[in-house]
């Protein structure tokens, strides 16, 4: 077995693939219509092995899980190995990073925002 997708409570698709596709730069997979204003959003960075189904928010719990999934912690860690070049590629993007980098036991590592409010890890895991 392996994970396949982590879905992601957005509050609409198309504003959710402009900024995984656009400022992240993941691939996008899929966006297949299902009807009743539903799509099947595949999005994952590039050779990731993990997608993320982006998963449009249809009512007042599902909304206000949008960005909180996480429970205010960081819950997603995007993996790189030029953290320079990654860092530096997201903030020009406009990018949110709450805090400058930082060096710990397990790489280096800095915390940024979505637009929706997930917390995320930019890490450079050490060798």
């Amino acid at each position: 077995m392996k994970l396949a997708l982590i879905a992601i409570v957005v509050p609409d698709y198309d504003e959710a693939i402009g900024f995984f596709v656009d400022v992240m730069g993941f691939d996008l997979l899929e966006d297949s219509d299902q009807g009743n204003g539903k799509r099947w959003v595949r999005v994952a960075p590039p050779n990731g092995s993990c997608a993320f189904l982006l998963a449009r928010a249809v009512n007042d719990r599902q909304q206000q899980a949008i960005g909180n999934q996480g429970g205010g912690r960081v819950w997603l860690f995007l993996e790189t190995d030029d953290f320079d070049r990654d860092y530096q590629a997201l903030r020009s993007k406009g990018v949110h990073f709450e805090e400058t980098p930082r060096s710990e036991p397990y790489g280096t590592v800095a915390v940024f925002q979505d637009p929706f409010g997930n917390r995320w890890d930019l890490i450079a895991f050490a060798n």
